[in-house]
């Protein structure tokens, strides 16, 4: 007879099941990566643009590429819509992944992400144009603060070593694949011009076939990979961001295994991918984009222009403000709660962490103020300079907390028994408190017995004597 479904609340942020916590901890140490080489390539733009500058702008603006096909396109203007669309790819398949085996897949659960996502979004935007209203700026730039770099932000874990209790890193990792899909939706809302129905119509044709040949689990990647090429090509002539064509392909993937599957083929493709989107694409985006002067004159002119200040104030006030406020919310008016090993200075640190936007951030800056170099150029240096103070108030946040995070993540490595499973996922089950009951009495029995050596061994010495 099958258990009846549970009907107790689960416990916002409280402990996942042992395959998920695994899944977590892979995903974090390659994101950790991608991090690290995210800030060295930030770093090497930011040495070459301020060392070089000439030299950096005439590599940005190389054009190269097919003219006849609409790709005679600059380097920078590659690595943006094209090896972008790579990042975006991976992204599509951890959505898919998410809603069909993850958090997201349960309603209850995934309101919780949600909501903290779009108030994350919601609030830097609102907090950027009220900079912009009461300063005159303009209104363009108030979807650059709305994004958060996962990349970056686990990076800034792995730099100062804490001991994240997986169930926040799990949020995070959520938190982020929301914030990624919104952030979809608006790039091909809010920044598509003028569509070329043509191209979009060939695109949609081409995506058409991509699904067709999955479902007929047709392989190679010889078939795959020009058809993704061609779609992405009609994609950005059609107007829409050519990133959007990643995601899409990246959602028709089936992330879900079959009986007899060790992995199954969205998972398979993810992991054949990721190194290329992690140490190759979105590396070179950040090496063309975030080259940007970082003079004491280009500072004062963020903090002083309307735009770029709504863009800091909306990275560093508005995320953390926005999810807090999302999450307190959700835990007050719902069902859900946080868990009772957790504290709300907990939430207030990941939420400050979520204010690092870098990657999309970038993109959508470039997107709002296309055709106006210099505010572009001014809206990247106060994405840097936004994401760098929320990196060192999370960075000092989760040092305070970091004794709090030790304790409980021993408490989740803790495996008395040595069976190789923690005791945490055990306690529930009747044959671990059994197992641990032998464990304890054979433990008592040893502990008689060489009591029992010692005593006769004090009685002998004291026969001879």
């Amino acid at each position: 007879m099958a258990a009846p479904p549970s009907t107790t609340p689960r416990k916002f942020l409280g402990l996942m099941s042992l395959p998920e916590r695994n899944f977590v901890a892979d995903a974090l140490r390659t994101e950790t990566v991608g991090g690290v080489l995210l800030l060295i390539a930030a770093v090497a733009a930011l040495i070459w643009a301020n060392t070089l500058p000439h030299s950096y702008e005439a590599v940005s603006h190389f054009h190269f590429g097919p003219a006849a096909l609409g790709l005679d396109l600059s380097v920078e203007h590659w690595a943006a819509d094209g090896l972008l669309a790579i990042f975006f790819f991976v992204a599509g398949i951890e959505l898919k992944r998410e809603l069909v085996a993850g958090d997201l897949k349960d309603p209850k659960a995934a309101a919780l992400p949600v909501v903290a996502a779009a108030c994350g979004m919601a609030v830097p935007a609102f907090v950027y144009v009220l900079t912009n209203l009461s300063g005159g700026g303009s209104l363009e730039g108030w979807a650059v603060p709305t994004a958060t770099d996962i990349a970056f932000a686990l990076a800034v874990l792995a730099v100062i070593g804490t001991s994240l209790p997986s169930a926040l890193r799990a949020f995070l990792l959520t938190l982020a694949v929301v914030d990624d899909l919104f952030a979809i939706l608006i790039i091909a809302v809010f920044f598509t011009s003028s569509i070329n129905f043509a191209a979009l119509g060939g695109s949609v044709v081409g995506l058409g076939l991509f699904w067709l040949l999955l479902r007929r689990e047709v392989r190679g990647w010889y078939v795959y990979v020009p058809l993704a090429v061609v779609i992405w090509a009609l994609m950005y002539n059609s107007g829409i961001h050519a990133t959007i064509a990643g995601v899409a392909m990246g959602l028709m993937l089936r992330c879900h295994q079959r009986e007899g599957e060790e992995h199954s083929p969205g998972e398979h493709i993810e992991h054949v991918v990721r190194p290329v989107s992690a140490g190759l694409a979105v590396p070179l985006f950040a090496l063309f984009s975030a080259g940007v002067s970082v003079s004491g004159g280009a500072i004062h002119d963020v903090f002083t222009r309307p735009e770029t200040l709504g863009v800091v104030l909306g990275l560093v006030v508005g995320k953390a403000v926005g999810i807090f406020g999302g999450t307190w919310l959700t835990a007050r008016f719902t069902r859900a709660s946080l868990s009772d090993d957790l504290e709300w200075a907990d939430v207030v640190a990941v939420a400050t962490l979520a204010g690092i936007g870098f990657t999309v951030s970038l993109l959508i800056g470039e997107l709002a103020f296309a055709g106006n170099t210099s505010l572009t150029d001014e809206t990247k240096a106060a994405v840097l300079i936004g994401s760098f103070i929320a990196a060192v108030l999370a960075t000092a946040l989760l040092k305070i907390r970091n004794a709090k995070y030790r304790a409980l993540c021993e408490a989740e490595e803790l495996d008395e028994d040595h069976d190789g499973i923690p005791d945490i996922y055990e306690r529930d089950n009747p044959a671990y408190h059994l197992r641990m009951a032998a464990i304890h009495e054979r433990k008592a029995a040893e502990h008689r017995r060489l009591a029992e050596v010692a005593g006769g061994a004090s009685e002998g010495d004291d026969g001879p004597a």
